[in-house]
């Protein structure tokens, strides 16, 4: 004879109990929340991230490499040199490369023309170690430049469009053993894991919010995290192929990602778990 699942009637008492615990649950979170923020505004004014970027000038600024020339004639899209506001405005279309490039891959163009770095060098470099680690602090200094700006991103170049529809087909990708894509965390609105918000980037304010505060500093682990560095991590956690530093499939999501962050205001470096 099967047996029969049974229910559990819903008394009065039980009812009650449910409608005290909700809410009670809910304000709980809401202080979480809460205290959440206070501490990110408390670490706020002293982001450990300028110091980087105060390093990360003296690099821009110095000779290196077998050329032993600086940077200071890299163009990051607003001419030989410009730095303030031009993260704001990446990634985009470079004619001398015929490539849409973003912040860290225009850096390897320049540091490779200019100083004769050879890009794998950088590339090949574990996290935060040698020629990454310099890359690191040149990223810190570049995107405090463009800290309060308002995000635009010019999509109207041909090979914008299509690079924004390939990192569209990514977002929404899904492998790996858990079949997750960058969707599965980003494209719903109120997600949270543990103590970190998960912005929604398929909306503006998810994209404007998420995008706008990259790269940033990471509490957790007391370190600088690039966006490259960003992407990659997210590859890692799905339990997939990790993506090529710089590659045209890292580029093509950060493209999506700012498109859809346009019109919102730069905040970097900022304030991670």
């Amino acid at each position: 004879m099967k047996s029969k699942t049974r229910f559990l009637p819903l008394t009065v008492g039980s009812a009650l109990l449910i409608g005290s615990v909700v809410p009670a649950l809910a304000d709980a979170e809401a202080e979480r929340l809460k205290a959440i923020e206070a501490y990110r505004q408390q670490i706020a004014d002293g982001n450990p991230s300028d110091l980087l970027a105060m390093e990360g000038e003296e690099l821009w600024r110095k000779p290196y490499g077998p050329k032993n020339q600086s940077l200071e004639k890299c163009d990051l899209g607003l001419g030989p040199g410009v730095v303030k506001g031009a993260y704001a405005k990446l990634p985009r279309y470079f004619p001398d490369t015929g490539k849409v490039q973003d912040l860290e891959s225009r850096l390897l163009t320049c540091m490779e023309t200019l100083q004769g770095v050879d890009p794998q060098t950088v590339v090949k470099e574990k996290w935060l170690r040698g020629e990454k680690l310099r890359m690191a602090k040149l990223v810190a200094y570049i995107v405090t430049q463009s800290n309060g700006e308002t995000i635009k991103v010019d999509m109207s170049h041909p090979k914008m469009k299509e690079t924004y529809e390939l990192g569209k087909k990514m977002f929404f990708y899904r492998a790996g053993p858990f079949d997750f894509s960058c969707a599965t965390c980003h494209g719903v609105d109120g997600q949270r894991i543990r103590l970190q918000e998960l912005p929604n980037l398929t909306k503006h304010p998810g994209a404007a919010a998420g995008w706008g505060s990259w790269p940033a500093y990471r509490v957790s682990n007391s370190q600088f995290w690039t966006m490259q560095h960003r992407i990659w991590d997210c590859f890692r956690q799905q339990r997939t192929a990790e993506p090529i530093y710089a590659s045209d499939a890292t580029i093509a999501l950060s493209v999506y990602m700012a498109a859809h962050a346009n019109g919102g205001v730069m905040l970097t470096p900022g304030i991670k778990r």
